[in-house]
């Protein structure tokens, strides 16, 4: 089969012909039908963020159709459509008996640690594959794999509460997530913050309050427009170290700052001011839980989770257009989110 795979850190991606993954008895095949690009894969191609041996397939966020079963599967069957939570565990230990999977010791990722998305194919245990559901498309399934799950378990992690305000550093694949989920959960208002005026529009569609970082200080415009306040939570999903500090002085007094983006440089904060003096917290999220996959899929399912605007391109399964897209999010550009299409 078709893969396109990491060889090299640092390089660009490569067209390989690779094997058929085996199928063992507690396993399902799937046809991948969207798997999208995320900024973390930016990162592990540039050797920010370890990746497990090389060469690897990237992709973490999968959809697609089961075309074969192991022999003790049950509840799944080939024609299926299915999405993938990406976080393989062992299912025993007391993180995922308590919920918290993503700690599992015996953990892997999906398009990190083994063989992701940027494929034809991808074999995983069958409790990795969640139906999806008919009314919800292949690269809106994928693409909730990562960047709508992530949001929203930053969101519970920050303990968002109904009739409070938050703030949204980086209005992308996550950040427009974010948007979404917390006026589901009940935000009385949500405040989006980048430099983009596109995905600035697509969030203000969604509900959010705009907020032009390279014409205003966020922190000082937030602040303003929750008359000297600030919010009950800040969300930064971009992975720099402003927009982090940014996201944490933005907060009211008993604000939450839920710290999604990946950085390779140190958070500097004023330990008084920031926190003491508030009784802040900065909060940091990893990942995402299955059962937070589960009502995802349902909020889809309903209509509440609107992700057409968010897929804003698809390309092949194409060495060339993959790079080229990973080199867009790289200079922090390129499309809200884009999806392969094999």
């Amino acid at each position: 089969m078709k893969a396109v795979r990491l060889t090299e850190i640092g390089k660009p991606l490569q067209m390989q012909d690779i094997p058929l993954p085996a199928v063992g008895e507690g396993d399902v095949l799937v046809r991948i039908k969207a798997a999208g690009i995320c900024h973390s894969d930016v990162h592990y191609r540039a050797g920010v963020s370890p990746t497990g041996p090389l060469p690897l397939t990237l992709g973490h966020e999968v959809a697609g159709v089961v075309e074969q079963v192991g022999a003790g599967v049950r509840g799944l069957q080939a024609g299926d459509r299915v999405c993938l939570h990406y976080l393989l565990t062992c299912g025993q230990c007391r993180f995922c008996r308590s919920g918290h999977e993503q700690f599992c010791p015996q953990g892997k990722m999906i398009g990190k640690h083994t063989d992701g998305g940027y494929a034809e194919y991808i074999a995983v245990p069958a409790r990795n594959a969640l139906r999806l559901p008919d009314e919800v498309s292949f690269a809106h399934g994928a693409i909730m794999m990562c960047s709508s799950s992530t949001s929203f378990h930053a969101l519970r992690k920050a303990r968002l509460q109904p009739g409070e305000t938050v703030a949204v550093f980086g209005a992308g694949g996550l950040g427009l997530s974010a948007v979404q989920l917390a006026r589901i959960m009940g935000a009385l208002a949500v405040y989006a913050v980048d430099i983009q005026a596109d995905k600035l529009a697509l969030a203000e569609r969604f509900g959010a309050i705009p907020v032009r970082a390279d014409q205003v200080d966020p922190v000082a415009e937030i602040r303003r427009l929750t008359g000297g306040r600030g919010v009950d939570a800040a969300l930064e999903v971009i992975g720099l170290k402003q927009t982090m500090e940014q996201a944490v002085r933005s907060l009211a007094p008993l604000g939450r700052a839920a710290l999604v983006g990946i950085s390779d440089q140190p958070l500097e904060i004023d330990s008084y001011r920031d926190l003491l003096g508030r009784e802040a917290e900065v909060i940091g999220c990893s990942d995402h839980t299955r059962g937070e996959l589960e009502v995802l899929l349902e909020y889809a399912r309903q209509g509440r989770l609107d992700l057409a605007p968010v897929v804003a391109r698809t390309v092949p399964l194409e060495e060339a257009a993959i790079n080229d897209t990973l080199d867009a999010l790289e200079r922090s550009g390129g499309a809200v989110r884009t999806v392969i299409e094999p």
